[in-house]
């Protein structure tokens, strides 16, 4: 039994148009071809599209899930190791939204006490959010990513995970100030990507551009996109506008 393009996409909740673009990059092509140029879809293709539907859920790029399908062999064994995968993201999920949780009732506690919130461990800020997606973010900046891997290989253990931290605390700090209301080109949040862009040329130097191109990569890379989104649902976006604002009016 097949299914036309049609129904797939009813059912999937994958649009035609997107089957079609598997089919022509080689990732999903279909059981047949009908007389009348439709792609018809059989279990074998049903099973192959759930694959891919999973690592795209996972955050794979189309070009690393091919690789994947390609290189497994047995589709039991390919599905077992996704069903962990997905486990461990679910388990990260919940512990990230756990921190958040966590977060919200200190913030609501010491507004209704009237004080300042007191992190007695400041590491609870950061369960769940995995700083390793930045890094993977940095293959479309290879000068970059190589100023950055020499920077790590000179660093103890200790040194690197407060450089990840401090990544992840800016990204915070600048989610409250978009859940404060504030647009990407407030003067609190254009100090905050001020700050950013010297953290960034202290690593190597970068021009407004390459800063721009950095912004522009918050959404159109999907490992950093799903970092900024994992903490506040809109902030890769924030943060880009944030970055075209900044470059906007600094100085040529």
């Amino acid at each position: 039994m097949d299914w036309p393009i049609a129904e797939v996409a009813r059912m999937s909740g994958v649009t035609a148009r997107t089957l079609r673009h598997y089919d022509e990059i080689g990732l999903l092509p279909p059981a047949r071809i009908a007389p009348s140029g439709h792609r018809h879809y059989g279990e074998r293709e049903l099973l192959r599209l759930q694959q891919v539907l999973v690592l795209r859920a996972l955050g794979l790029g189309l070009p690393e899930i091919g690789r994947v399908l390609t290189e497994q062999v047995d589709e039991v064994e390919a599905l077992r190791g996704h069903h962990r995968r997905l486990l461990d993201e679910r388990d990260r999920l919940d512990a990230l939204a756990g921190t958040v949780l966590r977060t919200i009732g200190e913030l609501e506690q010491s507004r209704k006490d009237g004080t300042t919130m007191t992190i007695n461990r400041p590491e609870n800020l950061f369960e769940g959010i995995q700083p390793a997606q930045y890094e993977e973010g940095l293959r479309g900046f290879p000068e970059h990513a190589e100023a950055v891997t020499r920077r790590v290989a000179a660093m103890s253990a200790e040194d690197v995970e407060a450089g990840q931290r401090e990544r992840t605390a800016r990204m915070v700090r600048l989610a409250e100030l978009m859940a404060s209301g504030l647009p990407a080109d407030a003067a609190a949040v254009q100090a905050e990507t001020a700050a950013q862009y010297r953290a960034l040329t202290e690593l190597r130097a970068a021009s407004v551009e390459e800063y721009r191109a950095f912004g522009r990569s918050c959404v159109d890379n999907e490992q950093w996109r799903a970092a900024y989104e994992s903490i506040a649902p809109g902030l890769a976006a924030y943060q880009r506008e944030a970055i075209e604002a900044y470059a906007a009016s600094a100085p040529s």
